[in-house]
């Protein structure tokens, strides 16, 4: 077989590979969307957080003054 011949092979067979294991991809379940639900309303929360402390901070400052 020739150089070209082997290439021409091995990249057809690397092109089925790649397409087979894109398509094995699982769309996501109910229990990942829920995860990832909790994660942001999380995020959100930890960021409320944030900005109550700061305006905590900025009272603070306030109130020596």
């Amino acid at each position: 077989m020739t150089k070209i011949g082997r290439t021409i092979i091995a990249a057809l067979v690397l092109g089925t590979l790649i397409a087979g294991l894109s398509a094995c991809q699982k769309k996501e379940g109910p229990l990942e969307r829920a995860g990832k639900e909790i994660d942001k309303a999380a995020e959100k929360t930890g960021d409320k957080i944030d900005n109550a402390g700061d305006k905590l901070k900025d009272a603070v400052k306030d109130m020596k003054k």
